[in-house]
């Protein structure tokens, strides 16, 4: 069985799992609650995998700084987490969820649970790691143990100081299984944090899943209207790939897209062949040329701070 056929049948069972459970709509949009006009284009842009690494590390400073992203989600259980702590300490201004981490995809660099491979051993290789890819983890990872790592990651974040506005998945682990899905909309609600999910026509037409944002607001998690997945196909097409999927924005919608950030590094590149992609994407999104750009298209870009607010029901900070 393939990958896209083992979560598409997951997706199934979440979709047959929700579907006795339906929602009143809120009268009005996400991007009204937020205070803005109904027509308003909304934009986040976050940046994945902080502090999986050194290189990722330089480059997300660099992307914030520059005002290139404005929110980024770091990994707890990677090598690096505490350079982003230290520097998050430094500059509590920046926007910064946790990146839940279930899995360890890279071949010669790994990372495994911060709870210990011994009490969640369910969600890990012979070797003490998080498995390689979600089909793997999804056929031997418990939810009981997906639960107990993820609390412990939160628990590190929080007790590193940072002041958490969000949560995310990564390589979409927690999303993508009903069991998993629902201890991470669980904890969006308990610790009154926004979550990221792909948009219910987007889960609909990959899944026919549309279902799984029910709980989400039934918890009252806000997510964003729409997440733009994918990366340039090349570094020579990076700019007019976003300047693309970025003038499409759908008006009336919060929209966020990701990138993986870096710095020009013999360490990156000795992880990832994506090092090139990761390194265009940071330089094009921290040109001051693009951040203008942006504004002249008449978007406004915004933090994942803006839905905890929202969903804290606290005054805009």
């Amino acid at each position: 069985m393939t990958n896209k056929t083992t979560i598409s049948s997951i997706c199934c069972i979440i979709a047959y799992l929700l579907s006795p459970f339906t929602f009143g709509e809120d009268t009005h949009s996400l991007v009204e609650r937020l205070g803005y006009a109904k027509d308003a284009t909304l934009l986040i842009i976050n940046a994945d995998d902080f502090g999986m690494c050194h290189s990722g590390n330089m480059g997300t400073f660099k992307a914030f700084e520059s005002g290139g992203i404005s929110s980024a989600t770091i990994m707890v259980p990677c090598p690096w987490f505490l350079e982003g702590a230290q520097w998050l300490e430094k500059n509590p201004q920046y926007d910064v969820g946790l990146h839940t981490v279930l899995t360890s995809e890279w071949r010669s660099y790994k990372w495994g649970p911060v709870i210990g491979a011994g009490t969640v051993p369910s969600l890990c290789t012979n070797m003490g790691y998080f498995p390689a890819g979600v089909v793997e983890l999804y056929l031997q990872g418990k939810p009981e143990d997906v639960e107990k790592e993820l609390r412990a990651q939160i628990a590190r974040a929080l007790n590193a100081k940072i002041d958490l506005t969000h949560l995310d998945s990564h390589m979409g682990a927690a999303q993508l299984n009903p069991f998993y899905l629902s201890i991470y909309a669980k904890l969006g609600h308990e610790f009154q944090l926004p979550c990221r999910m792909p948009s219910r026509e987007s889960l609909e037409k990959q899944y026919g899943a549309g279902a799984m944002l029910d709980q989400f607001a039934e918890l009252g998690v806000i997510c964003p209207d729409e997440l733009l997945q994918g990366s340039a196909p090349n570094v020579a097409e990076v700019e007019s790939f976003w300047k693309k999927r970025i003038s499409e924005l759908q008006a009336g919608y919060v929209t966020e897209v990701f990138i993986h950030c870096a710095d020009d590094s013999p360490e990156m590149k000795a992880i990832t062949g994506s090092q090139a992609i990761r390194f265009a994407e940071t330089e094009f999104f921290s040109d001051p040329k693009t951040v203008q750009w942006i504004k002249d298209q008449g978007i406004i870009v915004i933090s994942y701070r803006s839905l905890r607010n929202l969903q804290r029901g606290v005054s805009a900070e």
